[in-house]
């Protein structure tokens, strides 16, 4: 019966053999910290075991890691599935370690060639801007706006503002 510990071992030998990359392995190296930490101790014992109760396992990591989201706890779930199951396929048995192929990432291309170039943040260096502060008994109000707009963008501005009243 294999510890979850194991599981480190397993992956060191996996990144050195090129089964996963760098970035990979540390992702699932902390995935596994994080889910080591809510193992029982009979749960830490046995691979199998943690497999079993990975959705038990997995509310004490959400109930533990608040700070994060659960998107993210969600991606740390299925990393640790992910290696148990590479371990129970590749690490059991270290000579099958050949015949394992790697899944390739590919990289999405951005949906439209818009999608792919920075937007700018602020105005041109040279656009000349009107700079408006008002303070409100609950804080102070910044607008920065350029001294020429059309009638459409300051009607967009006015529907802003109003949508934030709250009287």
């Amino acid at each position: 019966m294999d510890n979850f510990k194991t599981l480190y071992g397993f992956l060191e030998f996996s990144k050195n053999n090129k089964k996963y990359t760098e970035p990979v392995a540390n992702n699932i190296k902390s995935a596994l910290k994080i889910f080591e930490k809510e193992l029982t101790e009979e749960e830490a014992n046995s691979i199998d075991l943690a497999q079993q109760n990975i959705e038990e396992i997995f509310l004490g990591v959400i109930s533990h890691n608040k700070q994060k989201s659960i998107a993210s706890l969600n991606a740390y779930k299925a990393r640790v599935i992910r290696v148990i199951q590479d371990y129970q396929k590749y690490g059991k048995n270290p000579s099958k370690i050949q015949t394992w192929e790697p899944k390739e990432r590919k990289s999405t291309p951005p949906l439209n060639l818009k999608d792919k170039k920075d937007k700018d943040l602020s105005l041109p260096i040279n656009t000349r801007v009107n700079k408006v502060k008002l303070s409100f008994k609950n804080g102070v109000v910044q607008i920065s706006m350029p001294t020429e707009i059309s009638q459409a963008e300051a009607q967009r501005i006015k529907y802003i503002i109003d949508a934030l009243t709250q009287d």
